[in-house]
């Protein structure tokens, strides 16, 4: 049976590459590339773990001695608690961050840019016992910081990366964020400036409308900004995304949502909350609804749609 169960997995793999390889050639003969996402960490039950426990913070085999997470914030009260494995950073700089190099080099294969996921946690991360209930009692560890980032150099060069930026930035993080070569991200939902008199995004920085983590930005705007005699949040996010695409910043990321002008209904997910996330979807209703007044203003910026 486990047998049968190997041979179902790989065939499964065979198709799902043949088939996404496909896509990705379709899509990159139609000048489109692909954005892919690379977590931080691994799952606790992933074959990383149980083939290189070593590269791990365990007790010398499986069992996790401490486990990834973030401290309290605005987000959750007790923190987030993600139970992944922590890395034995020593020993991966000890390799000269091979498994790292393999694990990035296979993103960059069958994705044209990559960003990695909390990109933070490579110039320290948060520590939390294994066993405890919540994220509340963890604490800072130092990353691997530039050696980690020296490595990636020199594996994949300067291109093909996004740096996940976000998140409680200290001072080193900062310093390690501007000097690595890749570039950062701006979220327009965290400026710090009033973005109805203009949108004024970080040098060299690819500026995102929301994320998967934020409300939308439409259900951000009907919040903050809609009400009396202001235009609705439909309009002032509609405004707010033409602003972007006509801004300085290289690149502008908008997620369906945002272009589809959905409210916090259509929301992706909220961190600290273990129910009811990623379970949106796109429907046929959802786009023919972006031929109305959030389309219409994009249209207007031949960045976004084309000359023609």
């Amino acid at each position: 049976r486990q047998r049968q169960m190997c041979i179902r997995d790989r065939a499964v793999q065979f198709f799902f590459y043949t088939q996404w390889n496909a896509l990705k050639t379709y899509a990159n003969s139609h000048g489109i590339q692909l954005v892919g996402d690379i977590p931080i960490y691994v799952s606790p039950d992933s074959s990383d773990l149980w083939t290189h426990p070593e590269l791990f913070q365990t007790d010398g085999a499986v069992h996790l001695t401490s486990v990834a997470g973030c401290p309290p914030d605005a987000f959750a009260a007790d923190g987030q608690l993600w139970g992944n494995p922590l890395y034995d950073w020593p020993r991966h700089e000890a390799e000269d961050f091979r498994w790292w190099k393999q694990r990035i080099k296979h993103a960059t294969s069958i994705y044209d840019v990559v960003r990695i996921d909390h990109f933070r946690g490579f110039e320290s991360y948060y520590s939390i016992p294994a066993g405890n209930k919540t994220a509340a009692g963890g604490h800072w560890e130092k990353g691997p910081d530039r050696a980690f980032i020296d490595a990636m150099h020199k594996a994949l060069g300067e291109g093909g990366i996004i740096a996940e930026d976000l998140g409680y930035l200290t001072p080193g993080v900062r310093a390690m964020a501007s000097t690595c070569g890749f570039p950062g991200m701006d979220v327009l939902e965290f400026s710090d400036y009033d973005v109805r008199c203009g949108v004024h995004p970080t040098p060299g920085k690819i500026l995102y409308t929301s994320t998967h983590d934020t409300s939308t930005l439409a259900g951000w705007c009907t919040r903050s900004f809609a009400g009396g005699d202001e235009p609705s949040g439909v309009e002032v996010a509609a405004k707010l995304m033409s602003d972007a695409l006509a801004s300085d910043a290289p690149l502008v990321m908008m997620p369906l949502q945002d272009v589809l002008g959905l409210g916090d209904d259509a929301r992706m997910n909220v961190p600290g909350v273990a129910t009811g996330n990623w379970t949106w979807q796109a429907d046929e209703a959802d786009i023919a609804a972006a031929e109305g007044k959030t389309a219409q203003l994009l249209r207007n910026n031949h960045r976004f749609w084309g000359e023609a």
